[in-house]
């Protein structure tokens, strides 16, 4: 399959890539830098700046057969990356005729009775707007994947998922279920929270 990964050059992008490297699909690592990639090979490197339009995103993603939009600014440009950059994406994603699209947020993205007290507020404020876009005004196949916090501990593999609680995800693991995702269709349309457990990240995914 082709896959174009927006934002591949940050912590779980990378990951990503590197999995779907090793089932030989075709990998488009969309950034505007890419020093956490250099030891992957393989890899087609797009420059692409979320700050363009729609129309000039349109043109860098091209038709592959999935987005996936995993970008961030990490607080530094929430509305124009995490929030209006998801959103041109999305509707580059349309303007090719592409359906199929992967979508990382946060958990909880979608309830601000969680989040509103926090200090992560204006995050999530920008996942808020950009989740809420890609549900109401697209007719996307989405997935919106909800992990909790991150952390660098090694993949188990094994994941609990549509949970009601936050709790802590190793990024292998978050990758490699946004790496799994597009193999099972009963994603579609679907917004799966999770966090670390003990089923397997296919078995999960299946039960959703």
């Amino acid at each position: 399959m082709n896959f174009f990964i927006i934002g591949a050059n940050g912590r779980i992008g990378a990951d990503l890539c590197a999995n779907l490297l090793q089932q030989n699909h075709n990998i488009w690592a969309a950034a505007r830098h890419f020093e956490q990639l250099d030891g992957l090979k393989g890899l087609k490197k797009v420059e692409l700046d979320l700050n363009d339009n729609a129309q000039t995103l349109a043109q860098k993603i091209g038709t592959p057969d999935v987005i996936y939009f995993v970008a961030g600014s990490r607080g530094n440009d929430l509305l124009n990356i995490d929030a209006y950059g998801a959103v041109k994406s999305m509707q580059a994603a349309e303007l090719n005729h592409v359906k199929r699209f992967v979508m990382l947020s946060g958990y909880g993205s979608l309830d601000p009775d969680f989040w509103e007290q926090t200090s992560l507020k204006e995050y999530y404020t920008a996942k808020y707007f950009a989740d809420n876009w890609l549900i109401s005004n697209t007719k996307l196949d989405y997935t919106i994947l909800q992990p909790g916090s991150l952390t660098e501990t090694p993949s188990t593999g094994k994941v609990s998922l549509n949970v009601s609680e936050t709790g802590e995800n190793s990024i292998s693991d978050v990758a490699a279920v946004l790496a799994a995702i597009p193999e099972h269709e009963n994603t579609i349309k679907k917004v799966i929270s999770m966090h670390a457990g003990s089923t397997p990240i296919g078995e999960a995914l299946k039960e959703v």
